[in-house]
């Protein structure tokens, strides 16, 4: 290699992961959540693998993104799932944009939106069952159920979805799990009484969708899942596969005595001669800082090597022992760990975080190469009106 670090994304693994999602689950309909630049793989070409793979919807958090999706042609049912008032609702409407909303003001804001469109907005109503974050609680819900009706009645709304988030599916028998349900289930019942007429109630994240039968009602919402990553204890079920394989090319190897300190702080001293190896990540790309001085995280000629010193801006210095290593020799940061290279779980597991923040930590800073499906490519080559997806979602 050339040392320019690059993210391998296999849309085919993407494909057959949400196949397997939707065998999982029995034929219920999945919708893909691709938010945050589909977890750092790409909006558009992860977008287009899983409705390749079966995804009957697809889910982001911006609006931009959901509107990319649509100008770049994908024709099926598309929500946000964040309920914003600075949002551009008209756009969306247009577009034909499922839209979200925890507020009574954010419902009225969304139908005056829909009167200037011409055409009534597709709303999903969100439920604060113990989530804490959006959606109204127990005692303003029938407050939002009304304010919805009240624009539907007005042609201004079509209520098309309930939903909540869980707060604890990944931590096994949590009893908010179940008291989310029974939320859920009251609001659910509250709304029908009151009129609401829903195409679809949903509940079930990606923990959900692999461990929690009880939470799928119409629709499953899996995220971290279409890429082949759990939050679960134990990490990603072998039936789905990681997605994504990060590498990089060493820009210089060296071979040093005992007692040479490495890299900023000097917080690593060799206790030996060594050869030394230059990587081209470092924090500024994704490689976080506190990986300063882990053993064994990533893998040259086949082999683990351990990160030497202090975790740089653009840099991180490996410690390649007695084995031989060259400039251009590839190194594997994370992939699917068909070949014992190290995995974005076990990267996760090592410093106490989850495997969705190691993968995303790479959006927008290492060129993505893409193979299967679509065919292989680049971001170039999958660009947005001249731009890549990370580029569409950060330009608005």
């Amino acid at each position: 290699m050339d040392g320019q670090p690059e993210a391998l994304i296999d849309l085919d693994a993407i494909k057959a992961n949400v196949a397997a999602l939707t065998r999982h689950v029995g034929g219920i309909p999945v919708m893909a959540v691709v938010k945050s630049d589909a977890y750092g793989h790409g909006l558009l070409p992860s977008a287009k693998a899983a409705l390749a793979g079966g995804a009957a919807w697809l889910g982001v958090i911006q609006l931009a993104d959901a509107i990319a999706l649509r100008r770049a042609g994908l024709q099926c049912p598309i929500v946000s799932l964040h309920g914003s008032p600075d949002a551009p609702h008209g756009d969306a409407i247009s577009q034909d944009i499922d839209l979200t909303a925890g507020t009574p003001a954010l419902v009225r804001q969304i139908g005056a939106a829909a009167g200037l469109a011409g055409r009534p907005a597709r709303l999903h109503l969100e439920a604060d069952t113990g989530m804490g974050r959006g959606g109204a609680i127990e005692a303003q819900w029938p407050a939002l159920v009304d304010a919805a009706l009240t624009a539907e009645a007005a042609g201004l709304v079509r209520v098309v979805g309930l939903w909540s988030h869980l707060a604890c599916a990944d931590i096994a028998d949590h009893p908010s799990i179940g008291q989310q349900i029974d939320a859920f289930s009251s609001a659910i019942a509250l709304a029908e009484r009151a009129g609401a007429r829903p195409e679809v109630r949903h509940l079930a994240n990606g923990p959900a969708t692999l461990t929690l039968p009880d939470t799928y009602f119409d629709l499953v919402r899996p995220g971290g899942a279409v890429f082949g990553l759990s939050t679960l204890p134990g990490g990603v079920p072998e039936w789905l596969r990681p997605a994504m394989t990060l590498r990089a090319g060493l820009i210089q190897v060296k071979r040093v005595p005992s007692g040479t300190p490495v890299s900023y702080a000097h917080r690593y001293i060799t206790d030996r001669e060594t050869t030394l190896g230059v990587l081209p990540l470092g924090y500024n790309e994704g490689i976080p800082r506190h990986a300063t001085n882990v053993a064994g995280l990533l893998a040259v000629r086949g082999r683990r090597v351990s990160i030497a010193g202090t975790v740089n801006l653009n840099h991180v210095v490996l410690d390649l022992g007695d084995d031989g290593a060259e400039a251009g020799d590839e190194v594997i940061v994370f992939g699917p760990g068909d070949s014992g290279e190290p995995t974005a779980q076990e990267w996760a597991d090592r410093l106490g975080t989850i495997s969705y923040e190691i993968v995303t930590r790479f959006t927008g800073k290492v060129p993505r190469i893409y193979s299967g499906v679509t065919g292989a490519g680049s971001d170039r080559e999958h660009a947005v009106d001249g731009r890549s997806s990370g580029q569409v979602a950060a330009a608005h």
